[in-house]
């Protein structure tokens, strides 16, 4: 077969003329663009890797700008925390001072200015913003958390950064936390308000006392209740207890009568057995401060729910056959009510002056600056435990019992069923609702609980209404299934007077009534669990509410179910928080020139600046604890940051090692191919100078 010229060209140049080339145009384009390849079918697999090694890439971008956004505001968090517990340190330093007695108002008066002064920076530390977005707000970062009266209006949202899949990074404490949160580790703590003395030493009959001034202890019952003739072995000190225990449940006992000769100890023994101590369990510390006022404190930590109320009475004359401070003696024509007491003297010194109209004394051992609720209840403070009207400032009634709820010391709602609330089932109880009306008339309402389906009845009209659920179809509820909102319904209606148009009403009916209401009058649940009525047609509200369990008062019945308003032992410890009400209070004791709670103070409320700083104390742990946290948020986005840089590095090394030319073996190739190109077209070059000859 003779050789072409052609064969030669297609077998020694064409072919490889075409590879060589594409071949040094491949790697001159990764020398170029320093890539391995330009497009995916280059190398589908190489192309497949490089995307998912980029999109990692892109991710982790993600995660640090928003850790860096999630870590600035945590660092700025904790400078302004650090400034909170400076300048806490500083009031909690003022109120040791305003602590001393020897302060006189003018220096008392100078303290107080400054721990206004304090209360505003705390304030305006609590706004804080960056960057237009507010710390402590929860997820509502554009509402300023802490309003002038110190009212928290944010969220308990908490905001997190994003730092992988599935997983975020908290970094942010909301002003929920901080200002409402609960200090699990504290135990309630509450006192009685009045300041007891010897009163057997102020009787100038001659009687010896081992405490001529002071009461405690130690001291008999005799000189805690008094007397005004020889101490006798008679039984007749009687002492009615009101309250509530760390479960929830509400008590009501006329159980404790002693006599002269015993001790004040044996008295405190007795209202703790009322809370459940026994011989081998205590659950809760009954103790007599050096003013001779009982403070229980809740042995269970982080339960908001001791309450404590106390009357005694001590019928003098016990010659004429009948003991009137006996509520249960045959005397009185119903037995058991508190009520009974309503005729007894509450001033010692007119049995001391000879100017006393009656032998019955009745001795208050709390006192609020409450109202009567009813006209069959007389001006004795010690009476209305939670017989009381809301009270007033302006156009909102406020209650004063938080509604907490019994298994998780949580505040309730508006949607919270009262039976999560309630000491037992509510079926079968009824409340009374009664007060003046927006308008200025009377309103006296009666709401029965029941299985079958609850009610309320209007005791002026007659008329009795279903309170509907939102079933379908509707039908009145039953009474464990009331909530807060269905209450706050019927009151609203109440207050209002706007009723449904028929009786019992249609469901119809009942949800236009209720609409009208709401035009003129708001019921609601605020942060701090107490319910609160808004007169939206008048600044100053003509409206009066008292809301109570039927048996109220009545210690021949079963205690009150539920409280939402009371005459109750002053609340000095408490696991919740509410951060700026607290400093109010603190505050109030200065300008009061309160060292103690003390009834005849013009704020019969007042905590006391002893008191005021244990409270100081408190708050300082809960956002020294709160500080902690962000701490431990700083950290942890810190440490993020660091390993998404990690990863970040190793990714794009990894991608480099997927993709990138190697710049030294890319040349070394592009020498050999050039090498090789040259060496063809010199053997080309050869052929083409051959003779004819040397193809025959």
């Amino acid at each position: 077969m003779r050789v072409t010229s052609s064969m030669y060209y297609n077998n020694i140049y064409s072919k490889n003329n075409s590879n060589l080339q594409s071949e040094l145009f491949d790697v001159n384009k990764q020398i170029a663009s320093g890539l391995k390849i330009q497009y995916a079918k280059d190398d589908v697999r190489t192309f497949v890797d490089t995307m998912r090694l980029d999109n990692e890439i892109s991710t982790l971008g993600q995660i640090e700008k928003s850790t860096e956004s999630g870590y600035k505001i945590a660092n700025q968090t904790d400078v302004v925390l650090n400034e909170f517990g400076t300048t806490m340190n500083r009031m909690r330093v003022l109120l040791v001072q305003a602590a001393n007695e020897t302060n006189s108002p003018v220096s008392l008066d100078a303290i107080a200015r400054e721990l206004r002064t304090i209360e505003e920076h705390l304030k305006n530390l609590s706004n804080t913003s960056i960057n237009g977005q507010y710390l402590f707000s929860g997820s509502a970062t554009d509402v300023k958390p802490i309003s002038d009266d110190g009212t928290y209006m944010g969220n308990d949202v908490a905001l997190n950064s994003f730092t992988g899949s599935g997983t975020g990074q908290q970094f942010n404490i909301s002003g929920d936390e901080l200002f409402l949160g609960e200090k699990y580790l504290v135990r309630r703590q509450v006192t009685t308000n009045v300041v007891n003395t010897n009163l057997v030493s102020d009787f100038p009959v001659g009687f010896e006392s081992p405490n001529p001034n002071e009461i405690s202890p130690d001291s008999t019952i005799r000189d805690l209740m008094g007397d005004t003739d020889a101490a006798d072995t008679t039984p007749k000190h009687h002492f009615y207890v009101r309250g509530t225990k760390s479960d929830g449940t509400s008590f009501s006992d006329d159980s404790i009568v002693l006599k002269d000769g015993d001790s004040v100890e044996e008295l405190m023994s007795q209202i703790g057995n009322l809370y459940g101590n026994t011989n081998s369990l205590k659950v809760v510390d009954v103790t007599m401060n050096s003013y001779g006022q009982i403070v229980i404190q809740d042995k269970i930590q982080g339960s908001s729910k001791i309450e404590f109320n106390m009357v005694g009475a001590v019928d003098y004359n016990l010659s004429d056959g009948n003991d009137r401070a006996d509520i249960s003696d045959p005397i009185y024509g119903t037995a058991g009510l508190i009520s009974n007491l309503d005729g007894g003297e509450t001033d010692f010194n007119k049995f001391v002056l000879g100017t006393n109209t009656t032998d019955l004394y009745v001795k208050e051992f709390v006192k609020s600056d409450l109202t009567s609720a009813t006209a069959s209840i007389s001006n004795i403070d010690a009476l209305l435990y939670d017989r009381t009207e809301f009270s007033k400032e302006g156009s909102i009634l406020s209650s004063t019992v938080p509604q907490i709820i019994n298994s998780t010391n949580k505040f309730a709602s508006a949607s919270t069923k009262l039976s999560e609330v309630s000491s037992s089932t509510l079926n079968g109880s009824t409340f009374r609702l009664e007060g003046i009306s927006t308008s200025g008339n009377a309103y006296d309402i009666d709401i029965d609980f029941a299985a079958g389906g609850s009610t309320f009845t209007d005791n002026i009209s007659g008329n009795t209404y279903n309170i509907y659920n939102m079933d379908t179809p509707r039908a009145a509820a039953d009474g464990d299934d009331v909530s807060y909102q269905q209450l706050m319904d019927v009151m609203n209606m109440a207050i209002t007077e706007n009723y449904p148009a028929t009786s019992p009403g249609t469901d119809a009916e009942y949800d236009a009534a209720i609409i009208l209401a709401n035009l003129e009058g708001e019921y609601s649940i605020g942060n701090g669990g107490k319910i609160e009525f808004q007169d939206r047609l008048n600044s100053s509200s003509l409206a009066e509410v008292s809301l109570y369990d039927s048996n109220s008062g009545d210690f021949s019945a079963a205690a009150s179910l539920m409280t939402f308003n009371s005459n109750n032992a002053i609340v000095i410890r408490d696991p919740k928080t509410d951060f700026f009400d607290t400093i109010e209070q603190m505050i109030n004791a200065v300008e009061n020139y309160s060292v103690y709670p003390d009834a005849d103070n013009k704020d019969t409320r007042n905590i006391g600046i002893e008191n005021a700083i244990a409270m100081m104390d408190d708050l300082q742990d809960h956002v020294t604890r709160a500080h902690a946290q962000v701490g431990s948020q700083s950290t942890a986005l810190t440490k993020s940051i660091e390993r998404t840089q990690i990863l970040e590095i190793s990714t794009m090394t990894l991608r480099s090692s997927v993709i990138d030319t190697d710049l030294a073996e890319a040349s070394l190739r592009l020498t050999q191919l050039t090498l090789n190109y040259e060496a063809m077209l010199s053997t080309v070059g050869r052929v083409s100078k051959l003779s004819l000859v040397n193809y025959l």
